[in-house]
């Protein structure tokens, strides 16, 4: 509170009831037990009282709390210029791509459509047709092992 508001505090409780009370073993009553301030038990623990040595060492030394170690920094560069190079190479092959290159994926991706449309096909077939052919593919399998 700021001086000017104690001050209105206290002209306001002309009785003496401050509502800052003073504790009572400040008055030197010998027969009293003094308390005594309890201990924080997160500042007490050596992990803390480690970490902020370290804190300290590295603030004198001047390095930043967000620094990183040399090796991570180091790994997340290569990484980083891992994935920049693995894009370039991308972005090159794609536009190094000739017209005949992209006439044949365009031929590929047609040929794999139409063979699936063609086991949709298949597997709409009733189950005699599908015997059928097996039984011809068989057929004509052993009939090229006996010509040979």
């Amino acid at each position: 509170l700021p001086a000017s508001m104690y001050t209105e505090i206290q002209r306001e409780r002309p009785d003496g009831g401050n509502i800052l009370t003073h504790p009572d073993y400040i008055d030197g009553n010998p027969d009293l037990i003094k308390p005594k301030k309890l201990l924080n038990p997160v500042k007490a623990s050596k992990s803390h009282q480690e970490l902020h040595r370290e804190l300290l060492m590295n603030h004198k030394r001047g390095l930043g709390v967000e620094s990183k170690p040399e090796l991570q920094r180091v790994l997340e560069h290569r990484r980083r210029d891992l994935l920049i190079k693995q894009k370039k190479e991308e972005e090159e092959a794609k536009k190094l791509q000739s017209p005949f290159e992209k006439e044949l994926l365009k031929r590929h991706q047609r040929l794999d459509q139409l063979e699936k449309e063609q086991e949709k096909q298949e597997d709409h077939a009733p189950e005699f047709i599908k015997v059928k052919e097996n039984l011809r593919r068989t057929s004509t399998v052993i009939g090229d092992e006996k010509a040979a």
